[in-house]
Parts: C-alpha cells; sequence; structure tokens
C-alpha cells in the first residue's frame, strides 16, 4: 500500500508500510546509518501523519517481514490473539494513542490488551508520541513477576546488582556485591557478565552468588550473563543457575548471528525449570536488547532500528521471562548519537515493552565515546522512574570497568526512591530491615549497628580460593 501526504506545496509518498515506519521515527544515528530515516524534518511529519491513519489492522495484514522468511515474523502472527485485539481492531494508530491516553483508560484495560498487540503496533503509536505521552502511558501498563522477590509492583523500583569485574576475580566480584547490598541493590537480581565465557568458570561465579545469597538468605536470584549455551552445559554440570540470560533481537538473521534461535531458547528454558530452583516461579528467563543490534547484524531487513527493537520483545514474551531490560546506549553513538536520542530510545522501548506485557526495566548507559554524559542519565532515570520502570542496573560508582560503559550506580537508586517515594521489592525490604541497613518509617538506608557481624560467614567466600 502507498502512502501520501501534502504539506504546503509538496507531496510526500511512501511506497510501503516498512518504509512509512522508517521515516516516521524520531531521528536517531542507527536509522541514518542504515538510509532508512527521513533525509529532513518536514519528511518525518508528513511520515508520522501519515502512519496516525494506518488501521492497526494493516500490521496484520503486511508483515514488515516477510512471514515465509523469519521465524520472528511467524511467531508474532502465529500467537496473536484476535479477542484480546477486539477492543482496538477498528482503531487507526492515531485513535490507539488517544485511547491510550484518555482519562477513562485504567491500567487493567491496558493490560489486557496485550497479548493482541503487535511489536509494529506498539512501535508504529510510540512514533506519534511526545515524551510525556510514553511516560503516561507506561505507566498504565504495570507487568508484575515473581521468583524469590517480586518485582514491578506499584510504588516499589528494583535493581539489579552488576559487579563485574575485568578478570573475573572472586574478592573483587564479592565485595562489589556486598558494596551494593549494603546500599540497598540487588533485589531484582545478582547479575554478572563474566569476562570469559568458559563454562568453569561460569559455574564459579554462580557459586559465589549463590554462597552469598544463601549464607544471608536473601531473596533474590543469581545470573551469570554469558551466552545461553554455556549456561546450558553449566546446568548440566550441577550448576545453581536461577535465571539463564541472553541478548535477542527482532529477526531471525539477527538472532543466528547471536548463535540462537527460538528452539535453542525454548530447551534453555526447559533445562531451568528443570532445575526447580523455585517450584513456585516459571519465570526463569532473563533477556536483554538494545536499538541497532539487528542492524549490527546485518539482520534488519529494511526496518527501522525501534521498530526491529520492539519485535525482540515478541521474542521475549514467548518466554515468560522473569526479567527484560534495554541496554539502550551501549551499542554506541553510531546508533545512537547523543544523550537527547537515548532519552528518547530508552522510554521508548520501556512503553513498547510494557505495553506487550514484559517486566521491562532499563540499563541507563552510554559509552565514553558518545556525546552523552551523567546529566542525560539523570534525566532518562527520572523520566523511566516516573513511567514505573521495573528495574535499573546497579554497578559500582556507575563505572562498569569490565564492560568499559557507564551506567547508574547504588547512589542513583537511592536518589530515585528517594525522589518518587519508590520502595525496593517486598521480600528485599524485609530483608534490608532484618539486617538492620533500612529504616521502614523513613524508607532510608542506614549504616548497620553491627557491620563486623552483618555478613558473617562470608569471609570464607571473600578469602577463598576463587
Amino acid at each position: 500500500m502507498r502512502f501520501h501526504r501534502v504539506i504546503g506545496h509538496e507531496t510526500f509518498s511512501f511506497p510501503d508500510l516498512r518504509r512509512l515506519m522508517a521515516k516516521a521515527s524520531p531521528r536517531r544515528g542507527a536509522d541514518e546509518l542504515a538510509g532508512l530515516g527521513a533525509t529532513r524534518e518536514t519528511e518525518r511529519v508528513a511520515a508520522q501523519l501519515c502512519l496516525a491513519e494506518v488501521p492497526l489492522s494493516l500490521f496484520l495484514e503486511e508483515p514488515l517481514i516477510a512471514y515465509e522468511t523469519d521465524e520472528v515474523t511467524r511467531l508474532i502472527l502465529d500467537t496473536h490473539d484476535a479477542f484480546a485485539f477486539a477492543p482496538i481492531k477498528e482503531m487507526t494508530v492515531g485513535m490507539f494513542r488517544d485511547w491510550l491516553l484518555d482519562y477513562e483508560t485504567s491500567p487493567t484495560m491496558v493490560q489486557a490488551l496485550a497479548p493482541g498487540l503487535t511489536p509494529e503496533m506498539v512501535a508504529a503509536v510510540s512514533k506519534i508520541m511526545r515524551i510525556q505521552d510514553l511516560v503516561l502511558a507506561a505507566r498504565k501498563a504495570r507487568v508484575i513477576t515473581r521468583f524469590r522477590s517480586t518485582i514491578g509492583l506499584e510504588g516499589r523500583l528494583a535493581t539489579r546488582l552488576q559487579p563485574n569485574h575485568p578478570t573475573d576475580d572472586g574478592r573483587g566480584i564479592a565485595a562489589s556485591i556486598l558494596d551494593g547490598l549494603m546500599l540497598g541493590s540487588g533485589d531484582a537480581v545478582i547479575g554478572i557478565n563474566p569476562a570469559t565465557d568458559i563454562t568453569s568458570r561460569v559455574i564459579e561465579l554462580l557459586k559465589l552468588i549463590d554462597e552469598v545469597r544463601e549464607a544471608q538468605a536473601i531473596p533474590t536470584q543469581n545470573c551469570v550473563l554469558s551466552h545461553v549455551t554455556t549456561q546450558m552445559q553449566a546446568m548440566e554440570r550441577g550448576a545453581p543457575i536461577d535465571l539463564v540470560f541472553q541478548s535477542i533481537a527482532g529477526s531471525q538473521k539477527a538472532n543466528a548471528t547471536f548463535g540462537i534461535d527460538l528452539a535453542l531458547l525454548a530447551e534453555a528454558r526447559r533445562g531451568a525449570l528443570s532445575l526447580q530452583r523455585n517450584p513456585h516461579s516459571t519465570a526463569v528467563m532473563y533477556f536483554e536488547t538494545g536499538q541497532g543490534a539487528a542492524l549490527s547484524a546485518d539482520g534488519h531487513g529494511g526496518v527501522d532500528a525501534q521498530t526491529m527493537e520492539a519485535r525482540a520483545y515478541a521474542v521475549a514474551r514467548a518466554f515468560d521471562p522473569f526479567l527484560v531490560n534495554t541496554v539502550v546506549g551501549f551499542i554506541g553513538p553510531e546508533y545512537l548519537a547523543n544523550g537527547k536520542q537515548i532519552i528518547r530510545a530508552g522510554l521508548e522501548d520501556h512503553f513498547c515493552g510494557k505495553l506487550l506485557g514484559l517486566p521491562m526495566g532499563c540499563d541507563v548507559c552510554y559509552t565514553v565515546h558518545c556525546d552523552a554524559d551523567a546529566d542525560d542519565v539523570d534525566m532518562l532515570l527520572t523520566l523511566l522512574g516516573a513511567a514505573g520502570c521495573n528495574y535499573i542496573m546497579g554497578v559500582p560508582g556507575a563505572d562498569d570497568i569490565m564492560l568499559h560503559y557507564q551506567s547508574t550506580s547504588f547512589h542513583d537508586a537511592l536518589y530515585l526512591r528517594q525522589t518518587l517515594g519508590l520502595r525496593p521489592a517486598p521480600e528485599f525490604e524485609d530483608w534490608l530491615e532484618l539486617k538492620g541497613l533500612y529504616q521502614r518509617s523513613s524508607r532510608q538506608i542506614q549504616a548497620p549497628a553491627e557491620p563486623r557481624t552483618l555478613f558473617a560467614g562470608l569471609p570464607l567466600v571473600l578469602g577463598g580460593a576463587r
């Protein structure tokens, strides 16, 4: 279908839905690098006006990537819930935006839509939204998951404690874990990015986290963010894995460059469930994504970066994840050129994931060669807190010394909780109070009364061979 819009004395034409979506996308480096974005603002506005008039049902009739050649497209269309879609099936993209922002549209109504929405629908509506629209609508989409802690409840903000070390040194990692715990971080997961993707090393790191967790009965989860096949080998060797991690993208071709497909992810999930680390929860997966991943893998198929990112959420949704987050500024300025683009992309990703029914978090981050700084992090962090983001990262000093990028710190989480009146996950909050680290009445982290005995038993970990 061809789309046209007249602005002044100019007529703008868009030959198909895929190119209309790309031209309507707010400016970002990835689309310009791929030659997909609007060449000037007038063209972008024309495309957004056209997109607002597109019926939502058209996205079911015209896949942006061919059904026959892409298993992600097949997943999206084959699992679409027509009953859930029925309340909005006659709407256009613009009408859907108005409905989401309407006073009468409740969180319950938004949540009920999730199975009936496709990634392309939510990506389309995000392209015609302002920042405040993305915040308000995402706040209506509350997604709650449970393992040892409960993530996503109203008025709560969790963190992933990220104690990475450039040589996987156990003492350095354990010290960072203790630092984060004493500052109230770690209720979403204690998750390590290993410096080397070696099965034996992954097992050592998992045991380290698990010893710390069990020694103090901490209500959290462990994860070592190696490749999914390495984690599967670790499971076969008896490793104590709570959550299975994998980076994912929005097309079959892009996922193939990651060394994965849907069948492999399903096998990994079955393996994790068989461990019965928590027999009361089936949410055993943790996924990370990022705008530009499909372009970097030459697997975007002519689709803009933000829509490809939303398609990755369809992959995540199929596996009932405990955690999903966009690593929004990690890939670099070639894909998100500056702080403004990172802020916009982070809010788009959070909005799209939440509408699709995912427990969305965000790694609010940037690389050192990007035109961004700590002020940009503070702005996106605060906006995500207002939007109801499930969790953020907790990195010592906000500086990941293994991955070499800037993220959010334990202190950033304290800022956001204090400013917006947010609290840790309830089980973790109880544990913090039990340990004398937290004053519930004032909701403040405090120094422990007995710091020498607070983590009794942990010197064995800190001083051991690891």
